[in-house]
Formats: C-alpha cells, sequence, structure tokens
C-alpha cells in the first residue's frame, strides 16, 4: 500500500512540479486482476482501484491488512463507496451481490467481513474505483443506480460550467458515518469545475476524473487561493486535496469526476468560498 502522509501548506509554497504529484497525485489504479491502494494521512481516507479480469479478486488482495489498519479485515472499522467505471460487473458483500453496470455505486458499511470483486467478461472488464473513510457504526450498505442518483443541475454555457451533480453517497440519499461521494458531468462544451473556488475547513476531497478524451487532459488548480499551484491530470487519475486547498479543474475538453469527502461533518455549505477574482 502506498503511504502518503500530510503536508503542511507553508511547506507546499515551495515544492517543485514532481514534489506536488509525488504527494498529491493518484495514477494506475487499474492493473489486472489486483487492489491498488493510496492510504492518505489526510483524514484517514484510502483511495482504490480494482479492474478484476480472470478471477474474483478480494477487496485485501496483495493488502497486509493488520499492518496498515491495525484490524482483522479491510472494513472493520471502516465504510467504502464504490463506483464502476468500466464494463459490467458484480460486488459480493458478505454473500450479497449487486450488479454493477456503468456509472452505478455501491455504498459497503462498517463490518462487512468478505467483499470481491468481478466482471461479467474479461473482454470488456469492470473497473471499480474505491474510497473509504474510518466509521464509527454500521448503516446499511446500499446500491446506487446512476438512475436513482439526486441530480444537481448546475452552471451554465456562457461561464463554460454547464453541468450535473450527481448525489449518490450523500445525507439527502443515505445515512452513513463521515463518507460522502458523487458524480459530476460536464456538458460538451464546458470545461470548468467547482466555480468559485473554495476550501473546506473540516474535511478534504479527493477527485477522480475520467471521460477525459484522449490527447486531452484537465489542468487541475489546487493550493491556497491566494497561491495557487495546478496538477496536469490524465484520464482516470485522482488527487487528494487537504482541507486548506481549493479543488478546481479546468479541461482542455468537457469529463466526468468523482468527488469524495470525509472529515468533521457532512454540511454541504460548510464551505469558504473564493472570489474567483481574488485567486493568485
Amino acid at each position: 500500500m502506498d503511504i502518503r502522509y500530510s503536508v503542511n501548506q507553508r511547506d507546499f509554497k515551495r515544492y517543485t512540479t514532481e514534489e506536488v504529484r509525488g504527494e498529491f497525485l493518484i495514477e494506475n489504479l487499474y492493473k489486472k486482476d489486483e487492489v491498488v491502494a493510496v492510504y492518505s494521512h489526510v483524514d484517514r481516507m484510502v483511495t482504490l482501484g480494482c479492474m478484476p479480469v480472470n478471477e474474483a479478486v478480494s477487496i485485501s488482495k496483495g493488502i497486509d491488512v493488520w499492518a496498515n489498519f491495525g484490524t482483522d479485515y479491510f472494513l472493520e472499522r471502516r465504510e467504502i463507496g464504490i463506483f464502476n467505471i468500466g464494463g459490467a460487473g458484480k460486488i459480493k458483500a458478505d454473500g450479497e451481490v449487486f450488479e454493477m453496470g456503468y456509472k452505478d455505486c455501491l455504498y459497503i458499511t462498517k463490518g462487512t467481513k468478505e467483499v470481491t470483486f468481478e466482471s461479467n467478461s474479461p473482454e470488456n472488464p469492470a473497473k471499480f474505483y474505491m474510497v473509504s473513510a474510518p466509521a464509527h457504526t454500521s448503516y446499511k450498505t446500499t446500491f446506487i443506480s446512476i438512475e436513482k442518483a439526486a441530480k444537481k443541475p448546475l452552471g451554465s454555457m456562457e461561464t463554460s460550467n454547464k453541468r450535473v451533480i450527481n448525489q449518490f453517497i450523500h445525507p439527502d440519499v443515505l445515512k452513513t458515518c463521515q463518507l460522502s461521494m458523487g458524480m459530476t458531468v460536464l456538458e460538451p462544451g464546458s470545461v470548468w469545475n467547482t466555480m468559485p473556488a473554495h476550501t473546506h475547513e473540516r474535511r478534504m476531497e479527493i477527485y477522480m476524473y475520467f471521460e477525459v478524451p484522449e490527447n486531452q487532459v484537465v489542468f487541475h488548480m489546487m493550493g491556497e487561493g491566494q497561491e495557487t499551484r495546478h496538477i496536469v491530470m490524465q484520464n482516470e487519475q485522482a488527487v487528494i486535496s487537504p482541507s486548506w486547498s481549493i479543488h478546481s479543474g479546468a479541461g482542455t475538453s468537457n469529463y466526468t469526476f468523482i468527488w469524495a469527502m470525509g472529515g468533521e461533518n457532512q454540511a454541504f455549505d460548510d464551505m469558504d468560498n473564493i472570489a474567483t477574482t481574488d485567486l493568485r
């Protein structure tokens, strides 16, 4: 498991491009019949990817659970949200099977002992993108299809940010301990997400960009509002955003991204907005 430690914003100002990417960028999430996991000490969030091809893959494959979490199984003291961004597949959680189509989501509660991933076809494997957060109690394992997500249209073509926020793991949809996840889809001709930029002192956030067309990229903005930096993101890469960092992006084309939050609260209006003209 790749371990990432917290970064102080004062030190961040002196980072090179290579250091910024090394601390915050998550790439190569999908490897054949493997689980890729990145543990961030920012709110102890874990980002994972799994692409099962020829076998059913356990969530703990290749992970020393005791060494990394001090528990007997992965979700003993954690909850997790999972999206499928590949071909059709299935997830088995303590014997219950969930069929996962493209952009479907599954929330699995704390205390679930066995989780495995499979693809319906090795020629078009599923790609499971996951984020896990510490949890103090158990709720209900819940499947949410893309059709059932709460949809919030925002933005306009005039500001190049017409988009739909699909809320899946969200207080308005289901109860969780701290994890929130959703998917924002930009319309053709729109490239900006999350403007005006903001921070939220009590929560961190992880973005995973996908549906980025071939030969296109997303410029992900981060850092303090008065001293911004950027990371150039490729398709199916994720980026960690500490609470002190803005998290916004502009693509050379429209794209889709999955956002995940964890931390002190789940109040979505608890944020510190920064006027676009005040960014530096």
